[in-house]
């Protein structure tokens, strides 16, 4: 049963098979979490057959996800119809939540494109972290549990793959929310936690003519500097949670393409939402963009407080 006065999880559904995945993942966070799960699908329009009642009886979607077995083992389980438009209605429902999750795609668009309009609206304004859960297609040399041999019979030596989160990290910038919540997610899932961070050397910047140093020290004083921002980061999180392995891994190498690569191994990957102020409206940072459409595994994009509060009163 849900906690008093605790948020829900809210995982929303289209009838695709991504959502139902979505579910799936949904339902077990609830589970960790000791709260209460709210599925919701938003119609993007509304005519005088499909208006649904309260709890959702009348919308098709919800109805035949309810006869389904899968909906027979979810906790503490509501379900709601709303409607309007999805790339709104969606990101909203982060105020109501501790959790947001939906597929990488949905029943619109080309079924090529690796995450959907909607997944991205809501990991770039949602007042929560929003998880996306991929499609498993998106790296066919992943080796899934259970996985059995051209003989037919499973690799009984095999040891089973130890849990593991994956944090992004950027030591130049305050990150805790994200911080926070990889190593609360590792805790709940007995998981071992890896702190991936990248860096760029050296570090060049652009005068009119050519490019100079930015800095003066050696790469082994910046990556030391670097370990140790990192390390004062971690430090009060760690605290709260000192049963948890961590490992850091600091290198002179793209971020994206390391957490990418990290993906392959993990449980989820957990990054910053880091979105630029733009005249134009919100957006994420370039690392969590790409984590987003390349990541193999599901992906929590986490706002900073001060970008919750923005968004909570947007």
């Amino acid at each position: 049963m849900a906690e008093s006065g605790s948020l829900p999880v809210i995982v929303a559904v289209d009838g695709s098979v991504d959502s139902e995945r979505a579910l799936r993942w949904a339902g077990e966070a609830a589970r960790l979490r000791s709260v209460s799960l709210q599925v919701v699908h938003v119609w993007p329009y509304v005519t005088a057959a499909r208006v649904a009642d309260d709890d959702g009886s009348g919308d098709p979607v919800l109805d035949e996800l309810r006869a389904q077995p899968l909906a027979w083992n979810l906790p503490d389980v509501a379900f709601r119809s709303l409607s309007g438009l999805t790339d709104t209605q969606l990101p909203a429902l982060g105020a109501e939540a501790q959790l947001l999750v939906l597929g990488s795609r949905g029943r619109g668009g080309f079924a090529s494109l690796l995450l959907g309009s909607n997944g991205l609206a809501c990991a770039a304004q949602s007042a929560c972290p929003v998880v996306v859960v991929p499609r498993p297609d998106r790296d066919r040399d992943r080796g899934e549990a259970g996985d059995v041999d051209e003989d037919g019979e499973g690799d009984e030596t095999s040891e089973p793959p130890v849990p593991q989160v994956t944090l992004g990290a950027d030591a130049s910038f305050e990150e805790s929310g994200a911080i926070g919540f990889a190593l609360a997610e590792a805790s709940r899932r007995g998981a071992r936690l890896k702190v991936v961070s990248g860096y760029s050397w050296p570090m060049l910047m652009p005068p009119p003519f050519e490019y100079v140093a930015a800095c003066e020290t050696t790469q082994q004083e910046y990556e030391d500097a670097l370990g140790t921002r990192l390390a004062d980061a971690l430090a009060p999180h760690r605290a709260r949670y000192p049963e948890v392995d961590v490992q850091v891994e600091l290198r002179n190498a793209d971020a994206a393409g390391q957490l990418v690569e990290a993906s392959r191994d993990s449980d989820l990957v957990v990054v910053a939402r880091r979105r630029r102020r733009l005249p134009f409206g919100r957006r994420l940072g370039s690392v969590a963009h790409a984590v987003l459409l390349h990541a193999v595994c599901p992906i929590a994009v986490v706002p900073e407080a001060q970008e919750a509060q923005e968004a909570q009163e947007a």
